[in-house]
């Protein structure tokens, strides 16, 4: 029985280290505990997820000395982080018919949804995780919602063809590829020459020292989350723990995920701004002038087209964090593709990965939204590498990540053999949980994987369903 390897943690968290202007790392700090391994999987998920969220705590434990704190000592366990990349699976609701349904994965809810083979035997991923996208599909395919007329449908396509149909639809769908394949495209190459975490100055401004006598790093620190599902809305969650102040705005007519809105929506406030509305753009143009960070997850160009983009909430509002997280990066040829986390594993050579380990080498995802996760860890490191910029130098600043190059940061950590594992007990997870009261009754979650000894790192905020507050910091 394997256990996570302190090895690759320390090559992590050093890249991210290096991000920071970091040339080492004060290791008698950081207390990691590399414990067996919970996940079927091939890949370094416990490792990767494990440093950037310990990277985060390390440049939060920064921020707190500014802010006259003593230094901390930085703790996480590898199985609290493994356990964190489903923590939506871990959240325990008392009352179950106040509960939020549970999680249906897409091809429980369309048969247009999941692997299937091409006519060029290549395979494909479609998915379709929102009812209209189920619709459209459906339609592009030309075929009834049964599973027998959909897998021969996509077999009347080669891989590529298929690929590119639905590209040009604006659906989301992808061709199984290798490694190698994906590393030497034109997307992958372009990605690769990027970091996994982009922190760009877009703009001058004086700089913003954080006031000392605060309890916590981000004490003051108010934050706009416009994102949706796992990954935006993780980053925002992580910033929440450290005492930042989240104001969560979606649109009514937006579909979401409540199981998803619940794990996500600890330590924030919830309302509902219509963009396409003036009267929405005006009051979220009030919002930004109060704001610290500014946080989205749409397809490229999206907010740019209503007046958000990065450029211009930062003539709104000079020394802005702006963080941007899409699936396939934000230069080239595919940078407008909508995507998800199941498409990242799919492009980036991870799904054939797992699935010559585990599934006879037919693709097959990986047991937890890996790049999902991961991917908010990264953003909130991003993040806090931001704000700590501006403190000391000013600016305004663009934080950019992506699924699939968490994807390929992860891959590149190294394989390694299939191995047993030790599956989560109940004792552990009550170990790593705490209870709230919300909206939906009583429920037991996980708490953050990272504490610091000299500050609390924690929600104040139980999560409630969307558009439940007015649109303001409160």
């Amino acid at each position: 029985m394997k256990r996570a390897s302190r090895k690759s943690f320390n090559v992590a968290l050093a890249e991210l280290a290096a991000l920071s202007g970091l040339a080492t790392i004060d290791s008698s700090r950081i207390k990691f505990a590399a414990q067996h391994l919970n996940l079927d999987s091939p890949f370094r998920a416990a490792e990767a997820a494990s440093a950037a969220l310990v990277g985060g705590g390390l440049v939060a434990d920064r921020i707190a000395q500014a802010r006259g704190h003593r230094p901390s000592q930085i703790f996480a366990s590898s199985r609290h982080a493994e356990a964190s990349l489903s923590s939506f699976a871990h959240l325990h609701f008392a009352d179950r018919d106040k509960a939020p349904q549970a999680r249906q994965a897409p091809e429980q809810r369309t048969a247009a949804a999941g692997f299937f083979q091409t006519a060029d035997d290549r395979w494909v991923y479609l998915h379709s995780g929102f009812p209209q996208q189920a619709a459209d599909m459906l339609r592009l395919l030309d075929t009834p919602n049964e599973s027998a007329a959909v897998t021969a449908a996509v077999r009347h396509y080669t891989g590529a063809e298929l690929e590119d149909r639905v590209a040009e639809a604006g659906l989301c769908g992808a061709m199984v590829r290798t490694a190698r394949e994906w590393d030497s495209s034109p997307a992958g190459l372009l990605l690769a020459s990027r970091p996994v975490v982009e922190v760009i100055q877009i703009g001058e401004s004086p700089p913003e020292p954080f006031p000392e006598d605060f309890a916590r790093p981000l004490t003051g620190t108010n934050v706009l989350d416009l994102t949706r599902v796992l990954a935006g809305p993780t980053c925002a969650r992580t910033l929440a723990a450290y005492g930042a102040t989240v104001l969560r705005v979606s649109a009514e007519h937006l579909p979401s995920i409540p199981l998803f809105v619940a794990d996500t929506g600890f330590g924030k406030r919830a309302a509902y701004l219509d963009l396409h509305e003036r009267t929405g753009a005006y009051r979220l143009r009030e919002l930004i002038r109060d704001a610290d960070v500014f946080s989205q997850g749409y397809r490229t160009g999206a907010m740019d087209r209503l007046g958000f983009g990065p450029l211009g909430v930062a003539r709104v509002r000079a020394g802005i964090v702006y963080v941007s997280i899409n699936c396939y990066g934000h230069e080239g040829p595919w940078r407008t593709r909508p995507g998800w986390e199941q498409l990242a594993q799919t492009v980036t050579g991870m799904a054939k990965i797992q699935g010559d380990a585990y599934n006879a080498g037919q693709p097959k995802l990986l047991p937890a939204a890996v790049t999902d996760y991961t991917t908010g860890y990264l953003a909130a490191y991003g993040t806090l590498l931001a704000l700590q910029r501006r403190a000391e130098y000013g600016g305004s600043y663009w934080v950019r990540v992506s699924l699939s190059r968490t994807g390929v940061w992860i891959r590149n950590l190294g394989l390694r053999p299939v191995t047993e594992t030790k599956p989560l007990s109940e004792v552990e997870l009550a170990a790593m949980k705490t209870d709230a009261s919300t909206s939906w009754g009583p429920v037991s979650h996980l708490k953050p994987v990272v504490t610091l000894s000299e500050t609390n790192v924690a929600w104040h905020q139980p999560p409630v369903p969307l558009g439940t507050h007015e649109a303001s910091f409160g």
